[in-house]
């Protein structure tokens, strides 16, 4: 399956990112590798190997879940570069600029 560069333009301007024509070139090339990698593996015959959910005998091998004591918040408002109202202040990554959500 090749990829076309205005599908790969499309999607990136859905995720508001901005390529050169070198690397949307590059990306096109790379997708479309990735791609024919995904399509050689469909033509493998499974027909007869079982399903695999889990490759170890392991089960659910993970900590207890107990409460601790966190760091103060005014410990760690020392190493916000700019806070309001006892929060850290970032700037907006979701906007209604330029067809956004």
């Amino acid at each position: 399956m090749a990829i076309r560069e205005e599908q790969v333009d499309h999607v990136a301007k859905l995720a508001k990112l901005s390529f050169s024509e070198d690397e949307l070139h590059q990306f096109t090339e790379q997708l479309g590798e990735i791609i024919d990698m995904f399509e050689t593996l469909e033509e493998v015959d499974t027909t007869d190997v079982a399903l695999t959910s889990n490759i170890t005998d392991e089960i659910n091998v993970i900590r207890e879940d107990k409460a601790v004591k966190g760091t103060s918040r005014d410990a760690l408002m020392k190493n916000a570069p700019e806070s309001e109202n006892g929060f850290i202040k970032v700037p907006a990554i979701i906007d209604d600029k330029e067809g956004g959500a």
